[in-house]
């Protein structure tokens, strides 16, 4: 489920040496993982960035895909912020899809996401005690389609997983071929 965002913004998620959040764990799902770091720093526009980075995935948001306008209303009623206090736990999955993915129609695309899969009505389930920003960087040159970005307090931590296990069941997961899952903590 892809969540309103701002106007088109910049991020980099940087990891290294500083940053507000702790790196728990990296540990890839599908292909190759990303090097080990203690810190990550979730920068949103131009903001400064640490020296000697282990590794920086950017992206920008972007307009809403996928999502029908009541599909968009309905989130925007429901969606909680990125940045809540209470929200000490975060999660970072980049995600690449594969080549059979990109080469179907948008409709095709849609149709495995919403219709088949699911994606929104799981997603909504879990709102508003899970936040979500999703940053494009397929068409930036990096190594990933998309950085998900996720922040809860720790007590939805369940639900967390839960939520994610059943996204990585459904058939539009059997179009990615390299996923990592970072987790962080502040």
């Amino acid at each position: 489920m892809e969540s309103p965002s701002p106007s088109p913004l910049a991020h980099a998620l940087v990891a290294g040496t500083t940053g507000e959040w702790a790196i728990t764990s990296i540990r890839p799902v599908v292909g190759a993982s990303l090097p080990r770091a203690p810190r990550l720093q979730f920068l949103q526009g131009q903001a400064p960035m640490q020296q000697n980075p282990v590794w920086v995935l950017h992206g920008v948001t972007s307009n809403v895909r996928y999502m029908t306008e009541h599909e968009q209303h309905a989130v925007a009623r429901v969606q909680a912020g990125l940045g809540r206090p209470e929200a000490t736990c975060a999660a970072l999955i980049p995600i690449r899809k594969s080549p059979e993915w990109w080469a179907l129609a948008q409709d095709q695309r849609r149709e495995i996401m919403q219709e088949q899969s699911r994606h929104f009505s799981i997603g909504m389930e879990y709102l508003p005690a899970i936040a979500r920003r999703l940053i494009h960087c397929r068409d930036h040159g990096g190594e990933f389609d998309f950085l998900t970005w996720f922040e809860y307090a720790p007590e939805h931590e369940d639900a967390f997983e839960h939520l994610v296990g059943r996204l990585r069941e459904t058939h539009e997961w059997s179009y990615v071929d390299r996923e990592v899952d970072v987790r962080l903590s502040r």
